[in-house]
């Protein structure tokens, strides 16, 4: 027997058995049932943000740090069209979200009625699935169903759009266990195709993993059974963006990310392998670069339990449709039962050759006595934070983002939030409310530009309100820095509109709020200033003022291969030749 009750108690019945804890809204007409069942219970925690698009990124900051699903409640028309970026970036970054929606009332829809959207139409593109429910009985089942569907198979984001009669109205709800989805993935891979891998993992002489965020998704048995293949076969182990943390930057097999703005050596050992393994990636634009001559000598393997993804970019060899924990789980059983062999004579010319392009130092920067490099501010960031046990990094999107790949390691899953497939400005600073809220006691930090910073910073008023200690850290060189960076390099030094000459008093900003500011301009007063953020039990606005005009490398121009990097100061070293190989 159902239990009877309104659409609007529904909802909050279906979130309390989805084990739901918080949801990030902005209330509006059509949802107020809801907000109204919201007030009378105390179990779900309601996040005030101070807009739809900074609830959405906060609920995949959330999510991502805790690999819960995160929930945002807005209300109809703009409150959804809002919610659209974050939408759209979660579903490019396989975040597993679930996005609440008010709507006009049944008998309105499609008279253009007030703050009436078609939120299921503009929603279809940017979601894995989507809702419009007409019948307040059939509310509690499709919650239960969006649930599933947002967190089984490849995780992305979902949305129910609720009209405010239905809210009104009295239904029967069903508790998730009375709920059968037909939406069933594949989780296991096909054992000849494994085995077939590990015969091809028993004889290369130039093998390399390729991890991605698809492993960070699987749990924390893929990140553990992931460590072990590597660190039992030997092979070097280089990640995406997204996949940063799942296997350790402190590891011995360790090249760092690769891609665009990878580092050398992993881009030269994925244009030079003859076994690359990719475990939980897409085959990006960002990593392949000239697809033609991406990997050219190489048997690829691609693991993924999105069968869209296999040979949708790159073709592969060894294309296992499955889970990464289950997957690695068979390899590894395989494996062993065969010996546990590899190529132990290739295997050592191999990380030699490595070994070689690790001298060349693609990373080296000079600091300077006057102006703060970027670099260096995220060098003492790292030094000065590294040994937090609950260390959460954020960031925003441009230059910033990759120095902070590049300079900060990460030893764990979970703890790295940034924008990778849809590199959307403004996503870091409520994507650190989600997780400081998810984590009250940890180490939250936003790596930031000033111009993608002020993308969000009303969002101040919610790490205010909430007294969330998020630590704002602004590399300040009032600039776009990716958009100037490549006007500099691509399109003759025309700096068309990559600067704003109106910016804020950063310091004076955060006072506004209620918050405290940090300005920083010296490099001699670097490490006490960062001190100073980290010691205050509140938010903070941290101004640290940079070199305006500093380039981001290596770097792997549009259109080009992974032996085509410019390496900026690395390249004075006078080992590079024009293609970007070393010099023997």
């Amino acid at each position: 027997m159902t239990a009877q009750m309104t659409g609007a108690k529904m909802v909050v019945e279906a979130l309390k058995d989805q084990g739901v804890d918080v949801v990030f809204g902005y209330p509006g007409g059509a949802v107020l049932p809801i907000y109204d069942e919201i007030f009378q219970q105390n179990a779900i925690r309601h996040i005030l943000v101070r807009h739809e698009q900074g609830a959405v990124h906060a609920a995949e900051g959330y999510a991502r740090s805790t690999g819960k699903p995160g929930v945002v409640l807005v209300t109809s028309g703009p409150g959804a069209t809002n919610a659209v970026t974050g939408l759209t970036d979660a579903l490019m970054d396989s975040i597993p979200i679930v996005v609440l929606t008010g709507q006009v009332p049944t008998f309105m829809i499609g008279s253009d009625a007030f703050q009436e959207a078609d939120t299921v139409g503009i929603t279809r593109p940017c979601t894995k699935m989507n809702w419009l429910v007409k019948e307040t009985d059939q509310l509690g089942q499709t919650i239960h169903e969006a649930f599933h569907i947002a967190t089984a198979g490849r995780p992305g984001p979902v949305l129910v759009d609720i009209p405010k009669d239905v809210q009104f109205a009295t239904g029967g709800y069903v508790g998730p266990k009375a709920v059968k989805s037909h939406y069933q993935p594949k989780v296991k891979g096909n054992i000849e195709t494994i085995t077939a891998l590990v015969e091809a993992i028993e004889q290369a002489e130039r093998p390399i993993f390729y991890t991605g965020g698809g492993v960070v998704n699987s749990g924390d048995a893929a990140t553990q059974l992931l460590r072990e293949l590597v660190d039992s076969t030997g092979f070097p182990i280089t990640s995406t963006l997204m996949g940063l943390g799942c296997y350790p930057a402190s590891g011995k097999n360790w090249l760092g990310m690769l891609g665009m703005h990878g580092l050398y050596e992993a881009n030269l050992a994925m244009h030079g392998c003859d076994l690359m393994i990719n475990i939980g990636a897409r085959f990006d634009d960002r990593i392949t670069g000239r697809i033609a001559d991406f990997s050219p000598g190489s048997l690829k393997a691609h693991i993924d339990i999105d069968p869209s993804s296999i040979n949708k970019v790159i073709h592969a060899d060894f294309p296992i449709v499955g889970d990464v924990a289950h997957v690695l789980e068979d390899l590894l059983r395989i494996w062993k039962s065969r010996g546990r062999k590899t190529n132990k004579s290739g295997l050592q010319k191999w990380w030699s050759q490595i070994e070689q392009w690790k001298t060349v130092d693609c990373l080296k920067f000079t600091p300077s006595e006057k102006t703060i490099k970027p670099q260096h501010a995220l060098q003492r960031l790292e030094a000065l934070t590294r040994d937090h046990p609950k260390r959460y990094i954020c960031t925003e999107v441009g230059q910033h983002q990759m120095w902070a790949a590049q300079y900060l390691g990460f030893d764990a899953p979970n703890r790295w939030m940034t924008s990778g497939g849809l590199g959307t400005m403004g996503y870091g600073f409520p994507a650190s409310i989600g997780v400081q809220i998810a984590h009250p006691d940890a180490l939250v930090i936003n790596v930031a530009g000033e111009a993608s910073w002020l993308m969000n910073m009303q969002e101040m008023g919610t790490a205010v309100q909430f007294r969330l200690p998020v630590k704002q850290f602004i590399l300040n060189n009032e600039r776009l820095g990716m958009v100037r960076q490549w006007q500099e390099l691509l399109h003759g030094e025309r700096y068309s509109h990559s600067w704003s000459e109106a910016l804020p008093d950063f310091v004076k900003l955060a006072e506004a709020f209620g918050a405290k500011g940090i300005l920083c301009s010296d490099p001699a007063d670097l490490d006490d200033a960062i001190m100073e953020m980290l010691n205050h039990d509140g938010p903070v606005i941290f101004d640290c003022l940079v070199e305006k005009h500093e380039n981001c490398f290596p770097m792997i121009p549009s259109g080009k291969a992974h032996n085509e990097m410019l390496l900026g100061e690395a390249e004075t070293q006078g080992v590079i030749d024009a293609k970007g190989s070393v010099l023997v």
